[in-house]
């Protein structure tokens, strides 16, 4: 019986972190007290939108970041003053460093001041991005 103790304490403790790991990735998290730090020259000179920007950090081999590009391109493609852009991590370490990103894809959303307002951190679904979308332009109208 005591050779199962250890056995079944690993098997609650890890279980635990891959509920907690699975619930905490692509949800989009509000920001508050954001401040304005990201310029045209951050991201090699794109156009933000004029009400939103979706700012997505990628990596080269990274299967969700090309499932998150697909959807946001998608979402954004019927809306004027929305803009995705997708920039490379690795191309861009002292942006990185400077937002705290600590994993890709992350998501920043820019209201149309370009301060942050809302981050997803892994691959977010469809309705939260629309919801988060619609929540920007309801405070900034």
């Amino acid at each position: 019986m005591k050779t199962f103790l250890p056995l079944a304490i690993v098997l609650v403790l890890s279980s635990g972190y891959g509920v907690w790991y699975r619930t905490s990735r692509g949800r989009i998290k509000g920001k508050s007290g954001a401040m304005a730090l990201i310029s045209s020259a951050d991201i090699d000179g794109s156009s933000f939108g004029s009400r939103v920007t979706l700012l997505q950090f990628s990596s080269a081999f990274c299967s969700p970041c090309r499932a998150t590009r697909a959807l946001l391109t998608d979402i954004t493609a019927d809306m004027a003053d929305v803009v995705h852009i997708d920039l490379d991590a690795e191309g861009h370490l002292e942006l990185v460093r400077r937002l705290d990103i600590r994993s890709t894809p992350t998501t920043l959303i820019l209201d149309g001041n370009q301060v942050e307002v809302g981050r997803a951190v892994g691959a977010p679904k469809r309705d939260q991005v629309t919801k988060a979308i619609a929540a920007v332009a309801a405070v900034h109208n």
